[in-house]
């Protein structure tokens, strides 16, 4: 019997060489590296944890709470720095969703042999 977390481990050594990998790593870096876009970004994760937490928990958001958002997201889209950071995470994410959709194949084709 095979030892998945042995592919699993693999398969992260793998992932850490894609290109998207190393863009994402290059551009937290370049983040990293300058005061005022770290502490940009900085804000705006906190406030999307705090609506994303709220949301979980049922809380109702609010509107001065959300436009409150919106600020800091432009805020954070207006930086060059973290937009291409962000960038590079969505590429990233889409890698994710192709190897997500691979790893999904053979539970999809066993339920295809139900139709």
């Amino acid at each position: 019997m095979v030892n998945i977390y042995n592919e699993i481990n693999a398969l992260e050594g793998t992932f850490r060489k894609t290109n998207e990998y190393s863009a994402l790593k290059k551009a937290i870096e370049t983040v990293k590296g300058d005061k005022e876009a770290k502490a940009i970004f900085k804000s705006f994760r906190e406030v999307q944890m705090k609506l994303q937490k709220k949301q979980m928990q049922g809380e109702q958001i609010g509107e001065d709470e959300l436009q409150y958002a919106q600020k800091t997201a432009q805020l954070a889209q207006q930086n060059k720095k973290i937009a291409n950071m962000l960038q590079a995470e969505m590429a990233l994410s889409g890698l994710i969703e192709e190897i997500n959709r691979t790893l999904v194949k053979p539970i999809e084709g066993l339920y295809n042999e139900l139709n």
